[in-house]
């Protein structure tokens, strides 16, 4: 006796797209907010993607690209405040 159905499609490469996707939102917001946090994650989520075979590739790459340009915002921001961190 079976109690669940056998899977009929795979699950994995909706996952993968579902993380390309995160990863560009992620990135956008990183640049204007918490971009300590989401860019990180944002590239974490991309690679993670790209590694997996997404099928959104570009969205993929874009969202590496965010995420990179976060820290790169916030080496910006540090530099120009000549701190290690955020003042408020």
């Amino acid at each position: 006796m079976q109690l669940t159905a056998p899977a009929t499609r795979r699950t994995g490469i909706r996952d993968t797209d579902g993380m390309a996707v995160a990863s560009f939102i992620l990135g956008l917001l990183g640049l204007l907010v918490l971009n300590v946090f989401l860019g990180p994650v944002a590239i974490v989520l991309a690679a993670v993607a790209l590694w997996r075979g997404t099928k959104r590739r570009g969205r993929a790459f874009l969202g590496l690209g965010l995420g990179v340009a976060d820290l790169l915002v916030l080496v910006a921001f540090m530099q120009a405040d000549n701190s290690v961190s955020w003042s408020f």
